[in-house]
């Protein structure tokens, strides 16, 4: 599934223009890391929080995170270069995460805690991280950020993205940002 093309407000869309009001055609938007890559690889500036982006997976990777799932939104996914004449400064991420085998938060906690500083992951990455445990999740905090991510501060309504935790895309991802890369190059 595609992301939308973002509507006349900025936004991705939360549900699929000509999708049923009702339908599951809607956010958050299930892409590949690939796919969300090429989509929003549109200036220098972002081409940077992604790169961040992929070496906090890595990083994840690493320690044996890698079943799950990210959750994706911010001001990354809107076209705020138009709409309030910046770029995004950063991209915000939950990722619902498996602890890798044998492990449980407690004994997992220090290794974890690089990925879980969000000041420190925020100033390294450019990723306002938020790491949620599975299958231990509340649905309640499942709601927070499912509420909190589909509109924007000033109310309206808008989607998100979805990628897969697992490494399988990384280095596909990796290789078309280089591409990109070299379109921004003077």
């Amino acid at each position: 599934m595609s992301i939308p093309d973002w509507n006349m407000a900025g936004v991705v869309p939360p549900i699929r223009p000509g999708a049923h009001p009702a339908g599951k055609d809607r956010s958050p938007y299930r892409v590949s890391l690939s796919e969300f890559a090429d989509r929003f690889c549109l200036s220098p500036e972002r081409l940077e929080i992604l790169n961040g982006l992929i070496k906090l997976r890595a990083g994840l990777h690493s320690i044996g995170v890698t079943q799950g799932f990210q959750w994706i939104d911010g001001s990354f996914l809107e076209h705020i270069e138009d709409t309030e004449a910046r770029p995004p400064n950063d991209v915000d991420v939950v990722t619902y995460a498996f602890l890798p085998a044998g492990e449980t938060q407690q004994s997992f906690m220090p290794t974890l805690f690089p990925y879980i500083d969000r000041a420190a992951v925020k100033a390294t990455y450019k990723v306002d991280h938020i790491v949620r445990v599975l299958p231990q999740i509340d649905i309640h905090d499942v709601c927070y950020w499912y509420s909190l991510w589909s509109h924007r501060r000033d109310g309206m309504w808008k989607g998100y993205a979805e990628v897969d935790l697992a490494p399988t895309d990384d280095v596909q991802a990796m290789n078309l940002l280089a591409v990109k890369s070299s379109g921004f190059q003077p």
